[in-house]
């Protein structure tokens, strides 16, 4: 785990060395801001707020990204542009990268990436019930009290990008030359599928890592272990929040490297990743959704993941005159 930037430390990567990325960045940019973290708790100001209680439990604060104006995504599209600038040159031909969004900026993601350089493949759909949309207007609710303003939230996208192979040359060859360029299949022998049903992240990984994008291990053991398609290389988060891709990693017997610049975040992520990845090794802490889809990986196949022994090297190399946007989960 690197303490640093993530533009700063791509730049010093060697070309063509990254296997994979798996990452939830920041997409909103301004909800990891200092001022909004620090106003985050009272979900009441800010871009930070708290989902209406259905069935009288408390709810976690959600980034309401309508609240970002035509300045704030430019420099949303910006940002990701410059990103993937600096990141494209660093993938090795045919390395995948997945990125998590939401249904409202996905099309301003995605494009920023594509105009970066990166092929679009496809979206994988995270089928999870989420508190995004489904409420009645605004200071109208008793008014219009048949009116939601958007629909509620029951997938969430990651983009799937690709490094474009080299002119002329095949999958077969990038997966000889490289190691990459195609998906690494279940352990059952099945493809990898693009709808996932997926549980809530439970209670018991929030208890190990408070981050507000955390992500289930039961999702995040699925994409990293797709992301390498022979079972060999590094998979990089360079928005590692508190290290659910890392401690994934750690779970299926990869190598991976993440990098934060939120010292908070850096140093929960150091607690954190070991106790993750210590959960069972079919990666479902919660109750199993009811489908038979790709969630059941390694219960379907029968075989357990055996995490491969090898050290968690930390470093730091954090610019304190960085500004930029924190991880996500």
């Amino acid at each position: 785990m690197v303490h640093a930037d993530c533009f700063q430390w791509l730049r010093q990567v060697p070309d063509n060395s990254i296997d994979a990325v798996v990452t939830d960045p920041p997409y909103g940019v301004r909800e990891y801001e200092t001022r909004e973290l620090e106003q985050r708790p009272c979900g009441k100001t800010g871009i930070w707020r708290i989902p209406p209680s259905f069935d009288g439990n408390s709810r976690a604060p959600l980034p309401r990204f309508t609240a970002l104006d035509d300045g704030e995504r430019k420099t949303v599209r910006h940002f990701f542009h410059e990103w993937v600038t600096i990141l494209l040159p660093k993938l090795k031909p045919g390395a995948h990268v997945f990125v998590a969004c939401n249904a409202f900026m996905s099309q301003l993601v995605f494009s920023s990436l594509m105009e970066g350089g990166l092929e679009f493949r496809t979206q994988i759909i995270r089928l999870i019930q989420t508190l995004r949309g489904g409420d009645r207007p605004k200071l109208g609710e008793q008014e219009f009290p048949d009116v939601c303003s958007l629909p509620r939230g029951s997938y969430e996208p990651w983009g799937l990008f690709r490094k474009p192979l080299p002119k002329g040359v095949t999958l077969r060859q990038c997966l000889r030359d490289h190691g990459t360029g195609g998906l690494r299949r279940r352990m059952d022998g099945k493809p990898f599928f693009d709808v996932i049903p997926s549980e809530r992240t439970p209670r018991r990984e929030r208890h190990i890592a408070n981050h507000p994008s955390l992500k289930p291990q039961s999702l995040m053991r699925q994409l990293v272990w797709s992301a390498l398609p022979l079972g060999k290389g590094t998979v990089l988060d360079p928005f590692m929040g508190s290290g659910s891709t890392i401690a994934a990693a750690e779970a299926v017997g990869y190598r991976s490297i993440g990098v934060e610049r939120h010292s908070d975040y850096y140093e929960l992520a150091g607690e954190a990743v070991p106790k993750l990845h210590a959960l069972p090794s079919h990666g479902l802490t919660g109750k199993l959704p009811p489908h038979n889809g790709q969630a059941q990986l390694e219960l379907e196949a029968g075989v357990p993941v055996d995490p491969v022994a090898h050290h968690l090297v930390v470093t730091s190399a954090i610019d304190a005159g960085c500004d930029r946007a924190p991880a996500g989960g």
